[in-house]
């Protein structure tokens, strides 16, 4: 009777032994490294901020740490336990992640992009002594968007997921696209991105910042090349005027409530006709800063102020979708016309 209890024993932690081998697989990281990692993943982070929301839209109950605090204006919209992870930072302007958090953590795989990458040799050091998988997931502009959500999806065990994610986008952008080719050249309207308090910061019209009004058929006033990732171009005063654009987009609620009476304002074409929008920032801004897949949404926002008898929806009914399906969440119709406003 000993022996077969034994017998049995050894049994179970053979099968659970080869349960583990077969659950478990390999994937190369950045640094070429072959690392195990399960089937479906339990724990993941993102160095940047564009990373760490696509995993959300995926999966919010894997993500283990954040890059940035919640804010209380958020909570309503996100997964409750995002207010408890630990804050693990993120690269860029300076910015470096929390190598003591990272390892508390111990992550099944850490995504970072090619924006990331451009690491010091010191950093570099610190990821590979940490022995996680560190894998690229670049989503920088819209049309990378479906891919890294079936590539994501197929690398954590949440492929079926992944895929309706993808179709919206790519959905999305055939859409635009379509809309955006029927424009008359001549018909496509001047558009201004006004950054900061006062408005004067703004993108080149070249910048990844303001990709949603390339693809939403804008003619965005400031050319020029920008002179780093980061954007935030000065400008003066007159030279807006100079432009005088039929829209303004305003990142800064100040500033937009202040457009309408400031004597450098008020006699702007844009202001003259109240083409002058707030972008939505619920729970992410839809527009930039940070990018996210909320730029989905934020696409159709613009295209809609920009052409609205051309691209007839009903924006609040289209968020409420969108909602739905990237954050889980269901938004009253209340709610949504708080969102939009303005």
């Amino acid at each position: 009777m000993r022996k077969l209890v034994q017998l049995v024993g050894i049994w179970l932690v053979a099968v659970s032994l080869l349960a583990s081998i077969v659950e478990a697989k390999e994937i190369v990281d950045i640094y070429g490294r072959r690392l195990p990692m399960p089937d479906r993943a339990r724990k993941v982070v993102s160095i940047g901020p564009t990373g760490t929301y696509l995993l959300y839209a995926i999966d919010p109950t894997m993500l283990a740490g954040l890059n940035f605090p919640v804010k209380e204006k958020q909570k309503r919209f996100l997964h409750a336990r995002m207010s408890r992870l630990p804050v693990i930072g993120w690269f860029g302007q300076g910015q470096t992640p929390n190598r003591e958090t990272l390892m508390m953590i111990k992550p099944d795989i850490i995504f970072t992009s090619k924006l990331d990458q451009s690491l010091s040799s010191k950093v570099n050091e610190q990821m590979k002594v940490m022995q996680m998988p560190v894998v690229e997931l670049t989503v920088d502009l819209l049309s990378e968007y479906p891919d890294a959500f079936l590539r994501a999806g197929r690398i954590l065990g949440r492929k079926s997921r992944a895929k309706k994610l993808r179709d919206y986008c790519r959905k999305t952008l055939a859409e635009a696209a379509a809309v955006v080719n029927r424009l008359p050249r001549d018909k496509r309207v001047s558009v201004y991105y006004a950054e900061g308090p006062d408005g004067l910061s703004t993108e080149c019209d070249t910048s990844r910042h303001v990709e949603l009004i390339r693809l939403a058929g804008g003619m965005n006033v400031h050319r020029c090349v920008a002179r780093n990732p980061y954007g935030l171009e000065k400008v003066s005063i007159e030279q807006v005027l100079k432009y005088n654009p039929e829209v303004i987009l305003a990142f800064d609620e100040g500033l937009y409530r202040r457009i309408f009476t400031a004597p450098l304002w008020k006699n702007m074409r844009a202001v003259k006709t109240g083409r002058v929008y707030l972008i939505p920032e619920v729970p992410i801004n839809w527009f930039d800063r940070p990018p996210s897949f909320m730029r989905f949404i934020g696409l159709k926002w613009v295209l809609n102020r920009l052409y609205p008898d051309e691209y007839q929806i009903d924006i609040a009914r289209e968020a409420q979708e969108f909602y739905r399906l990237f954050l889980g969440v269901e938004i009253s119709s209340d709610e949504m016309r708080e969102i939009l406003r303005h």
